[in-house]
């Protein structure tokens, strides 16, 4: 069973969220009325400010690359959910060494992309309310260009280091992966090598993908609050507060659960880890667009354009 790599392991069986039976037919269904949301919206939104002139501003396009990235990573590229899925009506989700790592490396792709993605919201927004009569100076397409790009780029980069440094461990015997997707900490409790290198690694990039995009958010945000707080009336206060409260609650939301996740996974606790792990991966992408629709005034005109555009056109 040598699956070329020196591991004797060439599937995996992902266990899911739940053994229960009686819980497997809802869970289904949950799954996927979260999954049909999010790709509606997110491809919606995407639809949305393509077609918009109005939408073809700098926030917007980090908006539209937000929405991409959910859409992606909702799914990783289609294979996730639907395995997730069958796993609820199904004994056994069985999954083959090369799509796990596959599956591995995009999900680490999308979600390192959306990190910086916000982050370069953040900075957006920062220009935005401390520099407005310089914004379009120095938001610049090309600087919207280059931000974005570093974002995908950062994503590859740790998506890399985390699947080629798991590509070099080897799974002997034990491939029963105890989560509904291949994930960093439960395959590295499967091999029956070292992982010495493996954690350095995850301290690492971790590390720089925590603190980076954390550091820059907090340190905007700051000058955000300080700027807001210096405006005397209370309209011009309330209007530069909500210019950047859907990504205010879109970051708390992101990196809230996200950390809740690992907090648990390394506290030894993997069921509620997974719990924890669902909101992340799944609720989070569905919540974005509905975020940003429903609580940003050029979005909802722009809905409502659309709207009257269908009825005028009588496609409906």
């Amino acid at each position: 069973m040598d699956s070329g790599n020196g591991s004797s392991v060439t599937q995996f069986i992902l266990l899911g969220l739940t053994q229960q039976p009686e819980l497997q037919l809802p869970l289904f269904l949950l799954f996927l009325t979260i999954y049909v949301v999010s790709v509606v919206g997110n491809l919606g939104l995407i639809v949305l400010i393509v077609l918009n002139p109005h939408l073809h501003t700098p926030m917007y396009y980090f908006l539209f690359n937000l929405s991409f990235i959910d859409l992606c990573y909702s799914s990783v590229i289609i294979p996730r959910i639907p395995k997730m899925l069958m796993n609820f009506v199904s004994k056994r989700n069985v999954i083959s060494y090369v799509g796990c790592m596959t599956q591995l490396f995009f999900f680490l792709f999308f979600v390192i992309s959306e990190c910086y993605m916000l982050t370069s919201m953040a900075y957006d927004r920062y220009v935005a309310i401390c520099n407005p009569l310089l914004y379009k100076v120095t938001m610049s397409q090309q600087v919207c260009s280059a931000l974005s790009f570093a974002a995908y780029v950062m994503g590859f980069a740790g998506a890399t280091a985390h699947t080629g440094c798991m590509l070099r461990l080897t799974f002997c015997h034990a491939n029963v992966i105890n989560h509904y997707l291949c994930d960093i900490l439960p395959l590295l409790q499967l091999s029956c090598t070292s992982t010495y290198v493996n954690e350095v690694v995850v301290l690492i990039v971790v590390g720089i993908n925590i603190t980076v995009p954390s550091f820059t958010i907090l340190t905007s945000y700051v000058f955000i609050l300080t700027s807001i707080f210096h405006i005397k009336s209370t309209h011009g206060r309330s209007k530069a507060f909500s210019t950047c409260s859907s990504h205010i609650i879109a970051i708390s939301l992101f990196f809230g659960s996200a950390a809740f996740m690992y907090l648990k996974y390394s506290s030894g606790s993997m069921d509620q880890g997974k719990i924890f792990s669902v909101f992340y991966t799944n609720v989070v992408p569905m919540l974005n667009p509905l975020i940003y629709s429903l609580r940003n005034k050029d979005v909802k005109i722009a809905l409502r354009n659309a709207g009257i555009k269908i009825q005028s056109r009588g496609i409906f």
